[in-house]
């Protein structure tokens, strides 16, 4: 009997890995399920004694179980995807079963939280502060400052909430750790619970991620008795994409329409029922438990660049030939992250253009491809790492078309509670259209009688493209919230480095 590995990932289980699953096991032989390894293009990924071979199918057992396979890719741990690699939050990826308590043990699972209670609330998070985090969900806040703010807030209750509303493009990284390591998760919050004085944690999970909400329930029951006094609760949202947005979370969480908060008052001081609330994604939360081990703030901090420090999961997406996860310090570049690690397009066409932060993030040029991933840096150019989610296009697409896609998409998704987000979406979505057709006639000019004595007259496609320049302006320095505010990055980008899109 041969003891089969094949991950139980959602991704790997849309490929077959169930069904090959069963077919091993049929064959008489022990089946262990176990995280991803992140090498998507490889699923279903079948693992025998350390080696690998994938994608898998049901005509490919037999030759795989006599050695005969081309399928084979050697020992999956020395794969250049998986070796040159700088894993933490991903460190148990493909080696462990989810929901076992004794692999994680075995793996250092808890040692983070052992510490943190040893030393207290104050010395945790002066080694957060020393570690230089910053919040993994897109603004990049410092999450030390963060914590201390909640610790010194005088309440009688205190919440620690993770925001698992994973919705940008491109992204996966916090449903593979749900699904893969959720009790490194459950660690990272109860660290925080234990920083801050706070005995109740929520994970706040889109309803799009059945597999994560099955996980981490099972996690949270499984570990209950670990992490008490600590309680964690998961909630599920209906996947509103402002729901992301934290004071739109909070109140979603607390059962009211998931619409954002003008702030202050900061969720740190009035978030969850108006109590102190530390508000963190996944990602965020899972680096802490290694930040409190295996070298401590110091061996984090000496990762990355600048004030960029630790590792960055990045999710490689789109058209792309090796599309997986890929976890590395900050300062890879652009390019390097795209051609040498990804493979370049999987159509073998020339990459046009890369989204890098979802939805709402910029589209990048070749041209910028030795850009360091950084935060300043991608700032510099009006671009953004947010969740780092990369899409990636290839030399037929049009980023007009996409740029309408962004204005469509915020319209679709605004809460309604700012005026530049919910109604210069629309008119984004309009401008673009005309900016299509050429711009705006004279015939084609509303006859309704006009608020105001302005003559009414055609627009030239250069006037029109001013007008949207200006529209997203007011809509990133006007919207209250990251939806309304960053919907601008994506379409002044296109606009910017693919000009000609827009005239054709």
């Amino acid at each position: 009997m041969t003891i089969i590995r094949i991950s139980d990932d959602a991704l790997a289980r849309a490929c077959g890995a169930d069904e090959l699953a069963a077919a091993f096991a049929r064959k008489g032989h022990e089946i262990q399920r176990v995280s991803s390894w992140g090498m998507h293009w490889l699923e279903p990924l079948v693992e025998i004694d350390g080696k690998g071979f994938g994608p898998a199918t049901l005509a490919d057992i037999d030759a795989i179980l006599d050695g005969s396979s081309g399928l084979a890719i050697g020992t999956i741990a020395d794969h250049p995807f998986i070796a040159s690699q700088q894993r933490l939050t991903f460190a148990r990826a493909g080696k462990t079963r989810p929901l076992n308590l004794e692999d994680y043990e075995a793996t250092g699972g808890w040692a983070g939280l052992r510490r943190a209670r040893l030393i207290g609330s104050d010395a945790i998070i002066e080694e957060l502060l020393a570690s230089g985090l910053r919040g993994r969900g897109g603004a990049g806040f410092p999450a030390g400052i963060k914590w201390k703010t909640v610790a010194g807030a005088t309440a009688d209750q205190k919440y620690i909430v993770c925001n698992a509303d994973e919705g940008d493009s491109a992204t996966f990284a916090d449903r593979m750790v749900m699904e893969g390591d959720p009790f490194q998760l459950i660690e990272g919050m109860a660290i925080a619970g234990e920083a801050v004085g706070a005995s109740k944690g929520y994970v706040y999970i889109r309803s799009e991620y059945p597999d994560a909400i099955a996980k981490m329930q099972a996690a949270a029951r499984i570990s209950a008795q670990i992490v008490a006094p600590f309680v964690v609760e998961i909630r599920v949202g209906a996947g509103a994409y402002v729901c992301g947005e934290e004071t739109s979370l909070l109140n979603s969480l607390e059962g009211k329409r998931g619409e954002v908060r003008a702030k202050p008052p900061l969720p740190a001081l009035k978030g969850l029922f108006g109590k102190p609330t530390v508000v963190n994604n996944v990602l965020t939360l899972t680096a802490v438990p290694h930040i409190l081990t295996g070298g401590g703030a110091a061996a984090y901090a000496e990762l990355g660049m600048g004030r960029s420090k630790g590792t960055m999961p990045i999710q490689l997406a789109g058209n792309i030939r090796h599309g997986g996860l890929y976890e590395t310090a900050f300062g890879i570049t652009l390019g390097e992250l795209v051609n040498d690690i990804g493979g370049g397009t999987a159509s073998g066409r020339p990459v046009k253009a890369v989204q890098v932060g979802g939805p709402l993030g910029a589209y990048l040029h070749p041209d910028q491809f030795d850009i360091p991933f950084d935060y300043e840096a991608y700032a510099a150019v009006d671009a953004l790492i947010g969740h780092a989610g990369l899409t990636v296009f290839d030399d037929t697409a049009d980023l007009r078309a996409m740029a309408r896609f962004a204005m469509e998409f915020c319209a679709a998704e605004s809460c309604g509670k700012c005026t530049p987000c919910r109604i210069g979406s629309t008119r984004g979505v309009e401008l673009i259209d005309r900016i299509a057709t050429g711009g705006r006639v004279l015939a084609g000019v509303e006859t309704a009688p006009q608020m105001h004595n302005m003559p009414k007259q055609g627009r030239s496609q250069d006037d029109e493209i001013q007008l949207l320049e200006d529209l997203c302006d007011t809509m990133k320095f006007g919207s209250l919230c990251a939806l309304g505010g960053f919907t601008p990055y994506p379409v002044m980008s296109a606009l910017k480095h693919w000009p000609d899109d827009f005239r054709k």
